[in-house]
């Protein structure tokens, strides 16, 4: 019976260190936007990360019905949280409990996005529990992030494997070994007409997918923006982070990033994916991990990021 107490005990206190994370909502045009606040057990004020999801129908703890559930920014932030560091993550408009919010695909623009971040930061920034204010952005998240930074002064940027070319340039890549030659010319036109600002009616049914009508106003001006030129724009402390088994963005975009700006450090994490979880270039590994919420985020990419947070606090 002592022995079951004492378990009991132990359990009990073990729980009794991790906060529960918090529901948080922002009201905005259309709307709210709803999130989850992580803060660490013991005393306040904590340095405060903004955590900003990738691409497409990702939610607050980088989980897509595309790819399946492995809550790796859920478990990054419970992993900061650890590490005495509080967190921040949300659904963008349009994905999970922030649907309702979503705008019209021809209403919605790049800069929607990067706007709902600043206000995020800015709530963050009034909160008197919170000192330096981090940004960390996630794939697509990082340009955001970066642009986030540096209009709300945030003390300090981390990118987690952010592209480090603008998105057309991406985009030209990937269809030039995708497509045969007559679509890859149609591609490049509807391109060339996208980066000049101008859209276009004539789109060939297999590329409607891409470049319908609906959607070339949010790529006109997603391709407004060089991420390597908004990280070089930051005065705050930087810090770029890639895995080296990620199948979606190579160290070549991490490497980018990091010569921008002479204030970035880079962090290059062997064996960690896109998903931020040690997997190795094994194609079915890597799309197992993508829905496997039991693997753990690589320890080093918390420990590398606890010890940026702590160097930008101790300069504050």
């Amino acid at each position: 019976m002592r022995l079951v107490i004492l378990i009991s005990a132990l359990i009990w206190g073990l729980l009794a260190t991790a906060e529960a994370a918090q529901p948080i909502a922002l009201p905005v045009n259309g709307g709210a936007l709803y999130g989850a606040l992580e803060v660490p057990a013991g005393a306040q004020p904590w340095p405060v990360a903004l955590i900003i999801a990738g691409s497409g129908p990702t939610d607050r703890d980088g989980n897509s019905a595309l790819a399946g559930r492995n809550d790796s920014l859920k478990l990054l932030a419970q992993g900061l949280a650890a590490k005495g560091v509080a967190s921040l993550r949300y659904d963008k408009r349009g994905v999970a409990a922030s649907a309702l919010a979503g705008l019209n695909e021809a209403d919605l623009r790049f800069d929607s996005y990067i706007e709902d971040a600043v206000k995020w930061g800015g709530l963050l920034s009034r909160d008197e529990r919170f000192t330096q204010l981090i940004i960390i952005g996630h794939s697509e998240g990082a340009l955001i992030g970066a642009i986030a930074c540096r209009r709300l002064g945030a003390q300090g940027f981390i990118s987690i494997a952010g592209a480090g070319y603008p998105a057309y340039e991406v985009l030209e890549t990937q269809l030039r070994k995708n497509l045969p030659p007559g679509l890859l010319a149609e591609s490049d036109r509807i391109l060339a007409s996208l980066k000049a600002g101008q859209t276009t009616d004539k789109v060939p049914p297999p590329l409607l997918t891409l470049f319908r009508p609906s959607v070339q106003p949010y790529l006109i001006s997603w391709f407004r923006y060089d991420p390597a030129r908004e990280i070089a724009k930051l005065k705050a402390p930087c810090l770029i982070v890639q895995g080296a088994t990620d199948i979606q963005v190579g160290a070549s975009d991490a490497e980018r990033l990091a010569k921008a700006n002479k204030l970035a450090q880079l962090l290059i994490i062997k064996g960690m994916n896109h998903v931020l979880k040690i997997v190795p270039l094994d194609p079915a590994l890597q799309m197992k991990s993508y829905g496997d919420p039991d693997l753990p985020v690589a320890q080093e990419l918390l420990d590398g990021m606890a010890a940026f947070i702590a160097e930008v606090s101790h300069k504050e």
